[in-house]
Formats: structure tokens, C-alpha cells, sequence
């Protein structure tokens, strides 16, 4: 068992009296790849955003949020160990912003640059090697508001790998991409596996569920209900029972797919 970099005990979340994520405890491990699967609503992006700490749980004696060996974080330091890419950052990065802006802004866990952010000539390199490695070095002097969403989806990968963080953290980073941009999207996370990150990936789309990621965690109704080897969770038993429809399951060159 490998070093423990993201513990989670006991997390309950309430929104307007009704728990969003109820008594939920998940770990991962340096360099473990987990996607977070379940229906609209199951706690997904609830708990990405536990473990970011834009959410904080209810407190309780027997609950705990220990991330990188540490209980307390100053939000800025916790962002330099985290890539964080979703759809409601990428809402918040659509704007006239240029693409090289965005990704340098990385830096400062910023939405792009302002008067006081002094970007170095090092930081610079770094913004152009990240943006050549993710296919988008071409798009460096667009606006962000003129990219297509896969192209945007990209340059907030780049933005949320340029600082090297030990953990990306995606959630739906690829909702809504169209075939070419989901291929594009997949080849991003084989890269990021490339690297060493850790990879926790909140998503609707099986297909998003990469070789690399071995492990597969099934939330419902804010509770985790099944968490092991992708194998043995990605079942029509499991999904039928987890969806409550009957759901097919198909898998090709090492990727599933899903219907009901």
C-alpha cells in the first residue's frame, strides 16, 4: 500500500436540510488513478469539492479532512498540490482573457492575469512547454470566449498542470465535448498518467475511464455504494441497480460504454 495523500473520514454536507453527501470516508494513495461514477446528483462533484476544500463538511468528533499528511491548509498553498479542472471553472474562464493568460494564471490560482501578477520569464518557458505538450500552443493569443469547449477544455488542463501539482482533480472536464475533443480529452489524461499525477475524476461518461485508471468508486444518493478493482465494478448488475434501469455495458481496446 502506497503513501495515503487524501483522507476523508465521516464528510457529511447539507444543503437545505438534506444531505448531499452523507457520511462518506475515501482515501487514494500517491499515484492511484480513481474515477468518482453515479446519477446527476449522487455527490460527485460534492466530494471533488470536499477534498479541494471550496466545501467543508459539518463538523463531527469522528470526521476528518487530511490532505498531504496534513489536517489544515492555507487555501493557496493546498491549490499549489491541486490541478482543478470543471465545468464551472471553465464558465468562469470564458471571457477575453488570451489562452496563454489563463494557463500562466495557473501560477497564482488566479482567473487570468492582473496588474499585480508578475509573471517570470521561467513561468513563461513553462506556460509554452505545457501548452506544446497539450496540443494548443496554436491558440495562444486567442481570447478564451473564442474556443471551441474542447479547446477550452484543454487550456484549463494546461492551467491546472503548469504549476506540477500532485493530484488533478476533474470534475466533468469532459461533459459535453464532442467525439474528436473526447479523444483529444483522453489522450490529456494518458499524458497526465504519463507524468506521475494522481488522477481523481469525477465523471457521467465511462468513456472517460482510461487503462491507466484502475480503480472505480459508484456514488448514489450522497453515499459511496461501491468502491474496487474496475473490473469488478463496472458490472450491468452494479450500474442496473445504482441507475435503477436496466444499463448495458460495452468494452472495446480497454474503454467501456454505457446504455440503458
Amino acid at each position: 500500500m502506497g503513501e495515503r495523500i487524501i483522507e476523508i473520514a465521516h464528510a457529511t454536507v447539507r444543503r437545505q436540510g438534506r444531505p448531499i453527501l452523507d457520511d462518506v470516508s475515501f482515501s487514494v494513495t500517491r499515484g492511484e488513478h480513481v474515477a468518482i461514477i453515479g446519477p446527476n446528483g449522487a455527490g460527485k462533484s460534492t466530494l471533488v469539492q470536499v477534498i479541494s476544500e471550496e466545501i467543508h463538511p459539518l463538523y463531527n468528533p469522528l470526521s476528518k479532512r487530511i490532505l498531504f499528511g496534513q489536517p489544515r491548509w492555507q487555501v493557496l498553498e493546498l491549490r499549489k498540490q491541486l490541478g482543478i479542472v470543471s465545468q464551472s471553472l471553465q464558465y468562469l474562464c470564458n471571457s477575453t482573457y488570451k489562452a496563454w493568460e489563463i494557463v500562466a494564471s495557473g501560477f497564482f490560482s488566479s482567473i487570468g492575469l492582473d496588474f499585480h501578477h508578475q509573471v517570470t520569464e521561467g513561468q513563461l518557458l513553462k506556460v509554452e512547454a505545457t501548452m506544446k505538450t497539450y496540443g494548443v500552443w496554436p491558440l495562444e493569443e486567442k481570447q478564451m470566449n473564442r474556443l471551441s469547449s474542447g479547446e477550452a477544455r484543454r487550456v484549463l488542463l494546461c492551467r491546472a498542470s503548469v504549476h506540477d501539482p500532485q493530484v488533478m482533480l476533474l470534475d466533468e472536464a469532459g461533459a459535453n465535448l464532442d467525439f474528436p475533443s473526447r479523444h483529444l480529452y483522453r489522450s490529456s489524461l494518458e499524458q497526465l498518467d504519463r507524468e506521475g499525477k494522481t488522477l481523481i475524476l469525477a465523471t457521467h461518461e465511462l468513456s472517460e475511464i482510461i487503462p491507466a485508471i484502475a480503480r472505480v468508486v459508484v456514488m448514489s444518493k450522497g453515499k459511496i455504494v461501491a468502491d474496487g478493482p474496475k473490473e469488478e465494478i463496472i458490472r450491468e448488475d452494479v450500474l442496473s441497480a445504482v441507475y435503477g434501469s436496466k444499463v448495458f455495458i460495452d468494452k472495446r481496446e480497454g474503454l467501456f460504454t454505457a446504455w440503458c
